[in-house]
């Protein structure tokens, strides 16, 4: 299958954030695009589907009437099940269809691309190899997991651009094993943190990853990867630029100054960063060693390919970041208020410690979402949110968001709250989150950061802005 077999295609659920970044970008190259979504109703305003609508993709209520025989394919997500009325339609006309994730590897064998994987920080690091490129004059393209806030400006979903340029930037999703679909120019590789599968499944799926890279892989991780990476950065922070014929282990703390592109001299004042890539300084608008550490893999992934540092550094100097990833939605008297898209513990570890700079107390809120997921991961929730909170912090919880199916509820947000007590964190269960700001109104002092931390749930940006105009009010 070539991308060059196919000019007419269907998205069934093209609002979603992955169909809808390859549909843009299908759209951008010239193919004729149309999809279906569940969310569009007749008459009724719907603010992705005006976005689509506006780079030229047919959207249809998802009653089979945009399914006809002038199809050359149909897309489907892996949330599209085959009893889907426009499915059936489909094949009953004979139309192939394909998962997203295929789609989307037969658009990657059609460009130099960089893909980029690992189980956080995937759509920071794509935004950031973009925006080098782009600024380096590269007219990159980029399918990504979440908008660039610099493309949501220009009135975009902000999760795809084509570009005139032969490289393309991707996120290669571990989630639903299709990392191992794709045979990138250049794979990147964040790290290796137990989220949706245990690390001995992740290892697996990245060690292929690691095999199907054409030319350099680049790893930032400190587990061992198919016994060809053993690099422990002891709290160090290195890149390591890793091909087929290098392997790096036992590496001494002299040596992990000369190898790949190690970020020193961090700090972090406020909402800014600095740290130094050789004799190179990096300033940016942005927050966390985290954020460091992703620039140093974008930089890794680029600078081989002709990007000088120190248009790396222009570059992410004027960096205005992704939606949703450390957002300052308001700001009064000495009280921050956040919104972070921070779901798995080591993601929701990292962002309140990226907010502990800002003030001298931290109180977050982090809704789970999944009961599967939460069970899975309630010990590492714990562990890693408790070591991450100083005395003065807190840790706020409400009801795991659930969004339908056939789960067991048999675990709840308030099982985390209470194991977190018992570590001694000040840790509090707000079942309902609609009491959320009543219950935090007497918590508050300034100077404060209020932090939000969640995912998949659709509302949580206007959740956060519903009660920090709540709490602003009170002050």
């Amino acid at each position: 299958m070539q991308l060059s077999d196919y000019q007419h295609l269907f998205f069934i659920g093209v609002a979603g954030t992955g169909m809808s970044a390859i549909a843009q970008y299908l759209a951008g190259i010239g193919k004729t695009v149309s999809g279906s979504d569940r969310y569009f109703s007749p008459g009724a305003a719907n603010d992705i589907r005006n976005k689509l609508e506006a780079e030229g993709i047919n959207c249809f209520i998802q009653d089979g009437s945009g399914i006809t025989k002038e199809l050359d394919l149909v897309v489907v997500s892996t949330a599209i099940e085959d009893t889907v009325y426009e499915v059936q339609k489909a094949i009953d006309l004979g139309i192939p269809i394909l998962k997203r994730s295929d789609v989307l590897a037969m658009i990657s064998e059609s460009k130099k691309t960089i893909a980029v994987g690992g189980t956080s920080g995937k759509s920071t690091v794509s935004a950031m190899v973009y925006d080098i490129l782009e600024y380096a004059g590269y007219n990159p393209s980029i399918i990504s997991g979440a908008g660039l806030t610099n493309l949501i400006k220009k009135g975009k979903i902000g999760n795809a651009k084509a570009g005139s340029g032969d490289w393309l930037v991707i996120e290669a999703d571990e989630s639903d094993g299709s990392i191992v679909k794709y045979h990138p120019h250049t794979g990147v590789l964040l790290n290796i943190d137990k989220d949706h599968q245990e690390i001995e499944e992740l290892m697996s799926l990245f060690s292929t990853f690691r095999n199907n890279t054409q030319h350099r892989f680049i790893t930032n991780q400190s587990n061992k990867l198919s016994a060809q990476l053993s690099l422990n950065p002891d709290n160090d922070f290195g890149i390591v630029d890793l091909n087929s014929t290098n392997t790096v282990s036992e590496v001494s703390a002299e040596k992990k100054q000369t190898i790949g592109y190690p970020g020193i001299n961090f700090k972090q004042e406020g909402f800014t960063i600095q740290f130094k890539v050789q004799d190179c300084e990096f300033n940016m608008n942005s927050i966390g060693r985290h954020t460091m550490e992703n620039a140093l893999a974008a930089i890794a992934a680029v600078h081989p390919l002709g990007v000088s540092l120190k248009q790396c550094a222009e570059a992410l100097a004027v960096y205005e970041g992704i939606y949703r990833r450390h957002q300052l939605i308001a700001e009064k008297n000495g009280i921050y208020i956040i919104d972070d898209y921070a779901h798995n513990p080591a993601k929701c570890a990292a962002s309140i410690r990226a907010c502990q700079p800002i003030a001298p107390r931290v109180l977050a809120w982090f809704q789970p979402h999944g009961y599967g997921p939460t069970r899975f991961l309630r010990n590492d929730f714990v562990k890693e949110i408790a070591a991450s909170l100083r005395e003065q912090d807190e840790i706020w919880m409400s009801e795991i968001y659930y969004a339908g199916g056939s789960a067991i509820k048999d675990i709840s947000a308030g099982d985390l709250i209470y194991d977190l007590q018992e570590s001694g964190a000040k840790a509090y269960f707000v079942e309902n989150k609609e009491q959320l700001a009543s219950r935090l109104i007497p918590h508050l002092s300034s100077p404060c950061v209020v932090l939000f931390m969640g995912a998949r749930d659709p509302g949580l940006d206007s959740f956060a802005k519903q009660v920090a105009d709540e709490l602003i009010a009170s002050l």
